[in-house]
C-alpha cells in the first residue's frame, strides 16, 4: 500500500466520527446513524471511508445507548426516591398508591398499570388503584384467590409475565377475569407480588394492548414499586393499630377517672407509668412500678413462659385473668401475643387492681412496639448507607460522614467488607426466608454492637465493620462466623475483603471489597470449609487471584476456554473429566472409577483435550496452569448471578 493511501485512510478514520459526535450532540434516533454511511455509499466513497464510517457507527450506536441507559436508571432512580419520601410522610395511603402506580406506568411505558389486595374478609381480590384503565367493568374485578395471573403470583409469591394473557394456560382462567380484560384490550401482563413478610397480600401489575416481552430490569424495578406499596400498606395498617391501642388506652384512662373513690390511686398508677415512658423505661420497669402500686409481685414474661390457657383467655377477652392464685394479663398488640403480666399470689382483686394490670400490659405493649419500631428503623438506616456506599460511586463525603455519624460509625477508619450465607439447606421457600431473615436480624444486632453497617445482598448478608487493634480480616471473619452462627443456631460462612479506608471519600472501594469477600467466600465452600471465616491472605497463591483487580477470566479463557466453549457446544464433560484426572494423580484407571465410565471413554476424552489445547498439555507447567484455571473456573461458576 502506498504512503498516500495510508495517509488517506487515517484522514478518513479521523474524520468518520464527526457527522456521529452531531447526531449524539442533538439526540437523533437510532435510525438516523445509518444516514452517513448510506450517504457515502451513494457518493462513491472509498472503502476504507465506508469501514471507517460503520466502525464509528458502531461505537456511536453504544455510546447512546449507554446514555439512554443511564437517563433511564436516573429516572428510575428519582421516582423510586419520591416514591420513599412520599412513605415516609405518609398522610393519605391512597395517594402514595396512587403515585406508585403512575410512577411504574411511566416507567415502564405501558399502557395501564394496576394494583389489587386481598381481601381476608370475603376471601377474594378486589382492584385498589389503576392507571390508564378505560373500562369500568375492570377497574370494579374482584377476583377469587388462585384465579388469573394474579393468583399465581400470589401463590408462588413470585413475578409473572404472560406474552399473550389469552393464550397462556399456566393460570386458571375465569369468565369474569378474562371478561375484563377483554373489555381492556390488554394482551401482555407483568405481575410482582406485594409481601409484607411472607405474606402475599396483593399484587401489583404493568399490562400493555399489544404483545410485548417484559425485561429482567423492567421486572426488577416493577418489584421495586410492589416492595415500597407493601411497605405503604404495612405503615399504614401499623398506623392504625397503634391509633387503636391509644384508644384502648384512652377508654382505660377514662373509666379510672369515672371511680372517684379510688381517683388517687389511678392517678398515682398513671403517673407512674407515664414517667417510665417518657423517660424511656423498659418493660420490667412497668412490672416493678406496678408491684408497687399493688403491693405484690408482677413479672413480666415472654410468649411461652406463662399459663397458655390464661394467656389465650385474657387475650381473647382484652381483660386479666385469674389462674389459681395468680392473675394473668396478656401483652398483645394487631393480634400479636408480646407477652404477659403476672400478678403472682393474690387472689383477692378488687376491679380497679385488675384495671390496673390491664393498663400496665397495654402500657407494656407499647413499649415493645415503640423498642421494636426503633431497631427496625435503625436496622433498615444502616442497610441503606450500606447498600448506598455499595451501588453508588459518586456521593458527596460529607453527608456520608455525617449519615454515618448518627449511626456511630466512622467510615475513615479501617473497615473490613465481609460477605456471609448460612450454609444449611432449607426444607420450602418458606423456611428459608425464615432463616435469612434470622441471619439478617443478628447481622445487624452485631453491626449496631460494633458501630458498623449490614444489609440483606445476593440471598446473605454482608457487613461493613470497623477493623479494632490487633486484629486482621481473617480474625475478624471467623469470630464473625462464629457469632453468627451461634445467633442463628446453624453454620455460616463468611468470605473477609482486606482492609479498607477512607470509604466516605472512596465508596467505589466498599463495592470491590465486596466482590472479594463474595470470592473468599465462594472459596471456603469449594475447600469444603462450611461454618468458616477467611480472608484472600489465607489461601496462599490462589488467594492473590482472589484478590484485587485481576483478569482471571482472561486467564480461565486463555488456558482452558476451549474445552468449556466444547462442552457448551456439544454438552460433554471435557472440563468434569479433566478435574477427576488430575484429582486421580492423572491416572486414567482411577479417573474412569472416579466418573463411573469405560477407561476407553476416558481416553478417547482426553484425546480430544490434547486436540483441543496441544499435545504439552500434560507437561508440568501447562498442568499446573490447568488445574488452576479448573478451580478458577469452578469458584466463577459458584458465584452468585
Amino acid at each position: 500500500m502506498s504512503r498516500d493511501h495510508v495517509q488517506s485512510a487515517e484522514r478518513s478514520a479521523d474524520n468518520a466520527e464527526a457527522p456521529f459526535l452531531e447526531l449524539l450532540a442533538r439526540g437523533a434516533s437510532a435510525d438516523a446513524y445509518e444516514q452517513p454511511v448510506l450517504l457515502a455509499r451513494a457518493e462513491g466513497r472509498p472503502p476504507e471511508r465506508i469501514a471507517a464510517l460503520e466502525q464509528a457507527k458502531l461505537l456511536a450506536l453504544r455510546v447512546r445507548s449507554e446514555i439512554e441507559g443511564r437517563r433511564r436508571r436516573e429516572a428510575e432512580l428519582s421516582a423510586l426516591f419520591e416514591t420513599a419520601h412520599d412513605l415516609a410522610g405518609l398522610r393519605d395511603l391512597d395517594a402514595v398508591l396512587q403515585a406508585i402506580v403512575q410512577r411504574a406506568r411511566s416507567l415502564l411505558g405501558t399502557d395501564v398499570a394496576y394494583l389489587s389486595l386481598n381481601d381476608e374478609a370475603r376471601g377474594d381480590t378486589y382492584m385498589r388503584v389503576t392507571e390508564g384503565s378505560v373500562a369500568a367493568r375492570f377497574q370494579q374485578l374482584r377476583l377469587g384467590m388462585g384465579e388469573g395471573l394474579g393468583g399465581l403470583v400470589a401463590q408462588t409469591a413470585r413475578p409473572y409475565v404472560t406474552d399473550d394473557y389469552f393464550k397462556d394456560e399456566r393460570f386458571q382462567h375465569t369468565q369474569a377475569i378474562d371478561g375484563g380484560v377483554r373489555d381492556e384490550g390488554l394482551v401482555a401482563i407483568l405481575g410482582v407480588p406485594l409481601m409484607i413478610g411472607p405474606q402475599v397480600i396483593g399484587v401489583l401489575f404493568a399490562a400493555d394492548r399489544r404483545a410485548r416481552v417484559f425485561e429482567r430490569e423492567q421486572i426488577a424495578l416493577l418489584g421495586s414499586f410492589a416492595a415500597l406499596a407493601a411497605a405503604a400498606i404495612d405503615t399504614a395498617n401499623w398506623l392504625a393499630e397503634t391509633r387503636s391501642a391509644l384508644d384502648r388506652l384512652g377508654r382505660a384512662n377514662e373509666i379510672i377517672r369515672d371511680r372517684s373513690g379510688v381517683i388517687e390511686r389511678a392517678s398515682d398508677v398513671h403517673d407512674r407509668l407515664a414517667e417510665l415512658v417518657l423517660r424511656g423505661g423498659g418493660v420490667h420497669d412497668v412490672a416493678a412500678a406496678v408491684s408497687e402500686v399493688l403491693d405484690g409481685t408482677v413479672e413480666f414474661c415472654e410468649p411461652g413462659d406463662a399459663p397458655t390457657t390464661a394467656v389465650e383467655a385474657s387475650r381473647a377477652e382484652g381483660h386479666a385473668v385469674r389462674h389459681g392464685d395468680d392473675w394473668i394479663a396478656a401483652v398483645a398488640a394487631g393480634g400479636e401475643l408480646l407477652g404477659a403480666l403476672v400478678l403472682r399470689g393474690h387472689p383477692g382483686l378488687d376491679p380497679v387492681d385488675q384495671r390496673t394490670l390491664e393498663r400496665a400490659a397495654m402500657v407494656t405493649s407499647l413499649l415493645l412496639l415503640a423498642r421494636r419500631s426503633a431497631s427496625e428503623a435503625e436496622q433498615r438506616v444502616r442497610g441503606e448507607l450500606l447498600d448506598d456506599l455499595l451501588d453508588a460511586r459518586d456521593r458527596d463525603p460529607r453527608l456520608l460522614r455525617e449519615r454515618a455519624a448518627r449511626l456511630h460509625a466512622d467510615l475513615d477508619g479501617p473497615h473490613v467488607v465481609l460477605a456471609a450465607r448460612l450454609d444449611a439447606t432449607a426444607a420450602d421457600a418458606d423456611q428459608e426466608a425464615a432463616a435469612r431473615r434470622r441471619l439478617w436480624s443478628a447481622a445487624s444486632h452485631l453491626a449496631t454492637t460494633r458501630h458498623g453497617l449490614a444489609a440483606a445482598r445476593d440471598g446473605g448478608t454482608v457487613l461493613l465493620l470497623p477493623l479494632g487493634p490487633g486484629d486482621t480480616a481473617t480474625t475478624l471473619a471467623r469470630r464473625t462466623a462464629k457469632d453468627l452462627g451461634t445467633a442463628v443456631h446453624g453454620q455460616v460462612t463468611v468470605g473477609a475483603s482486606a482492609p479498607v479506608e477512607r470509604l466516605a471519600a472512596r465508596p467505589d472501594l466498599v463495592a470491590a471489597a465486596y466482590a472479594e469477600g463474595l470470592r473468599c467466600l465462594d472459596a471456603l465452600r469449594l475447600l469444603g470449609r462450611a461454618g468458616d471465616g477467611a480472608a484472600a491472605e489465607d489461601f496462599g497463591f490462589l488467594g492473590l487471584l482472589l484478590a484485587g483487580d485481576r483478569d482471571i477470566a482472561g486467564f480461565v479463557d486463555r488456558t482452558i476456554g476451549r474445552v468449556v466453549a466444547y462442552d457448551e457446544r456439544r454438552g460433554t464433560d471435557l472440563v468434569r473429566t479433566l478435574d477427576a484426572y488430575f484429582a486421580c494423580g492423572m491416572s486414567p484407571a482411577r479417573t474412569k472409577d472416579d466418573l463411573h465410565v469405560h477407561v476407553n471413554t476416558v481416553a478417547q476424552r482426553l484425546e480430544r483435550v490434547g486436540r483441543l489445547l496441544g499435545d504439552d498439555w500434560q507437561s508440568p507447567a501447562r498442568a499446573l496452569e490447568i488445574q488452576l484455571a479448573l478451580r478458577l473456573h469452578r469458584l466463577s461458576s459458584a458465584a452468585p448471578h
